[in-house]
C-alpha cells in the first residue's frame, strides 16, 4: 500500500508516519503540506491512498479531493480533518471521499478506517449513516447550510468560529471584499438577517462547540 499524508501541520504528519511506519504492508508513505503539493504528488506516483486534511493553504481540501476524483479516480481518499463529522463529512463523502475521520479518533479506528477504504468499502460511522439516511430520506428537507456551495460553506464555517473577513482571505486566498461577497451570499441562501442569527445558527447545528464561543466580538465581526 502506498499512502499520501497531505496536512500543512508538520507535526501531525510525522506523527502519522511513525503510526504507518509500523505496517509491514505499507510500503511507501509520502507527504504534502499544501493543495497544490498534493497534486503534485500525484502526478509523480501512483498512490493507493490519501490521507487528507480539509484545511490546507493555496487549496481547500474539498477542492482537492474533487481533482483527485477527476484525475485519479481509483485512488482511495480518506479524510483525516480537525471539523466535526456534522459539518464536513455528507459533503465530502457526496464529493468522492471513501470516508470520514476526525483528528481525535483512536489510532486503531484510524487504522481500520485505511483498511477498510483500502480494501474499496466505505468507512462511514453510525452517526454520519443516521444523518444521511436523514438527508436522504423521501420527503426530507435539506438544511439551510446544505444550500451553500462548497466555498460558501468553507467561509461559513470560518466564520462561526470567529475569524475575521481579513483572517479568512489570508488563508483561502481570497480578497477582503470576496470574502465579504461570500458572507452575503450566505445570509441570502440560509435566509438569515444578520451574522447573530448566523452564529446562533451554528451553536444550534454544532458548528460552533460550546455557547461561550458567542461573544461580543464574535457578534461584532
Amino acid at each position: 500500500m502506498k499512502i499520501l499524508i497531505a496536512d500543512d501541520h508538520a507535526i501531525l504528519r510525522s506523527g502519522l508516519r511513525q503510526i504507518l511506519a509500523d505496517r509491514p504492508d505499507i510500503e511507501q508513505i509520502g507527504e504534502a503540506a499544501t493543495g497544490k503539493e498534493v497534486l503534485q504528488k500525484m502526478h509523480e506516483v501512483s498512490w493507493d491512498l490519501v490521507l487528507l486534511d480539509l484545511t490546507m493553504p493555496e487549496m481547500s481540501g474539498i477542492e482537492v479531493l474533487k481533482e483527485i476524483k477527476l484525475y485519479w479516480p481509483d485512488v482511495k481518499v480518506l479524510v483525516l480533518s480537525m471539523h466535526s463529522e456534522n459539518q464536513y463529512a455528507i459533503r465530502v463523502l457526496k464529493a468522492g471521499a471513501a470516508g470520514y475521520m476526525t483528528k481525535g479518533c483512536v489510532v486503531d479506528d484510524l487504522l481500520c478506517a485505511i483498511d477498510t477504504v483500502y480494501n474499496g468499502e466505505k468507512y462511514i460511522t453510525m452517526s454520519v449513516a443516521r444523518k444521511m439516511a436523514e438527508n436522504f430520506s423521501l420527503g426530507s428537507t435539506l438544511p439551510p447550510h446544505e444550500r451553500l456551495s462548497d466555498r460558501e460553506f468553507q467561509v461559513f464555517c470560518m466564520l462561526v468560529s470567529g475569524q475575521r473577513n481579513s483572517e479568512i482571505g489570508r488563508a483561502l486566498n481570497l480578497s477582503e471584499k470576496t470574502v465579504s461577497t461570500h458572507r452575503n451570499r450566505i445570509l441570502e441562501k440560509m435566509k438569515i438577517n444578520n451574522f447573530a442569527e448566523l452564529v446562533y445558527y451554528a451553536i444550534e447545528h454544532g458548528f460552533v462547540n460550546r455557547p461561550t464561543q458567542l461573544n461580543s466580538t464574535l457578534l461584532k465581526t
